[in-house]
Formats: structure tokens, sequence, C-alpha cells
């Protein structure tokens, strides 16, 4: 059935995996694209990565963290339910095609790595060699490690406290590796602040970036304006003209600032979210 659950897992203790039936967005996703989906009628919509596609049970899988209402009622469902709305795939693709042979650096922060991993294996599918650094707070969130190994040249994971892996952040892990390798390109994809940081990195190297944009997405067709965020002085949506763009070009600190715009309201329903669930 379309939109049906056939298979979810529980990575931790706040993060789900859902393999979803829908042979439509299977035939035509590519990497770096997403979906937007509604869980029932009353529900937001919310975007989540294409994380991986299944050809032969045409199932998309998602990734995705429980932080508010919808990931929460989201992370309720189970194998054989069926999700409401499932658009897609929406956004733009990663441009993966032209770096045969040549180094590739993928970044992914948290939850981002749920959006790195389709990302690193579309440059590996056309010849890149594929090095990926992967960052979390502790070693509890660790994801994908296994299968950004099985891809990768060289992976790096660090953990904030040093729980497991490489003490330190992503930026300390590229520090290192650029000295040891000459890459072509580094793609980053997680916090705002992180994306910041590896761009600044990658400028005084004069290396190419690429980040992934995530703001605030209603509709995912550029109508709402919502996920508006400025790129080389410019106004553009990330749903429709993103959400890859050049790191040089981002207003990180417009990005961050909005970012913050509905901080009080969400902390707000997350405690109201908390408080019935206990």
């Amino acid at each position: 059935m379309k939109n049906q659950i056939i298979n979810k897992e529980k990575l931790n203790d706040c993060t789900y995996l859902f393999d979803v039936y829908n042979e439509l967005i299977v035939n035509k996703a590519k990497p770096g694209q997403f979906i937007i989906l509604r869980v029932h009628e009353k529900g937001e919509r919310i975007p989540l990565t294409i994380n991986a596609i299944n050809f032969v049970e045409n199932t998309i899988r998602i990734i995705f963290v429980v932080v508010g209402k919808t990931t929460h009622d989201l992370s309720l469902l189970e194998t054989g339910d069926v999700i409401l709305d499932f658009v897609g795939p929406l956004g733009n693709h990663t441009e993966v095609e032209g770096y045969e042979n040549k180094n590739v650096c993928i970044i992914g922060g948290g939850i981002g790595c749920a959006i790195s991993y389709p990302v690193a294996k579309g440059f590996k599918d056309h010849q890149a060699n594929i090095y990926t650094i992967s960052g979390f707070r502790n070693k509890e969130l660790v994801i994908l490690e296994e299968e950004f190994k099985k891809m990768s040249n060289n992976h790096i994971t660090c953990t904030d406290d040093g729980s497991y892996g490489q003490l330190g952040y992503v930026t300390e892990a590229l520090n290192e590796i650029i000295k040891r390798y000459e890459f072509s390109l580094i793609y980053a994809v997680g916090p705002l602040i992180m994306m910041k940081n590896v761009v600044k990195i990658a400028e005084k190297n004069s290396i190419p970036t690429i980040v992934s944009l995530n703001p605030i997405m209603i509709d995912g067709t550029g109508m709402c304006g919502g996920c508006r965020v400025e790129v080389g002085n410019k106004i553009l949506f990330a749903c429709v003209d993103g959400p890859d763009f050049p790191g040089h070009l981002v207003n990180f600190d417009a990005a961050i600032a909005r970012n913050k715009m509905y901080q009080k309201e969400e902390r707000k329903s997350s405690c109201n979210l908390f408080k019935d669930v206990k």
C-alpha cells in the first residue's frame, strides 16, 4: 500500500529509521533530495531527507530524531501503518558527477549524517574517492558508522565528549585530514554553526564547499517563503533553489538568527508535549 511503513527500527533512544513504500518516489529520487510528510490530518508538514532507496522493495528510507510533536507522533507509528501524506522527491539533487578519481570529503553532524550518507554514496557510485567525517555529541547518538566505513577510503567518527571515536568536533578532524589529502570538494550538512566553521576552514585552504541547508519548511514548493535563505546577497528558497548551496556564498549569521525565531514557541510546545507524554 502506498505510504505504508514496511520496516521500522529504533537506532537509539531518540532516532528512528522507517522504510516506506512509494514506487513513484523510488523511481524519481536522487541523492540530496527530500520528502515532506504529514502524519495525520491535524499534523504539520515536515521535510525529511531520503536516506536510501530500495528498488526491489520500492521503499524510501527516512531517518529522523524525535525533537517535537510531529516527530514524536511519527515515532509512534508501527510497521504496517500508513503515513497520511508522503510527497516527493523535492528539491534539487546533489551534483555528484565530475569527480571521478578525485578526493571528496563528506561531513555530517548529528542527524545530518542521514543526509550525508546518500550523498557520499552518490559520489562513490560515480567513482570519486570518498573520505567521510561524522560528528555526534556522545556515543549513544552515533548512527550509520558501519555504512560509512564500507564506502569510504577513510572514515572518522567524532564525539564531543570523547565517549567514542575521536574526541572533538568535525572541524578538528577536517583540519587533520586536509593535511594528508588534496580535496576537490567538501560537502557538509548538520548544525548551522558546524557548517559555518567547515566553510571557514575550506576557504583558508581554497577548497570549494557545498552545504545542505534545512531551514523551516512548510509546502516545499517555494510558495510559503518559510525556507528563505540569503545566498550570494540574494534571497533564495531552500526547497526549490536548494537544499545545496555553495558554502562560501551562504550568510550563516542570518540563517542562524532566523533559525532562532521560534525557539520560545518550540520550547513551550516541547514542554507541553512531554508533560502530556508523562
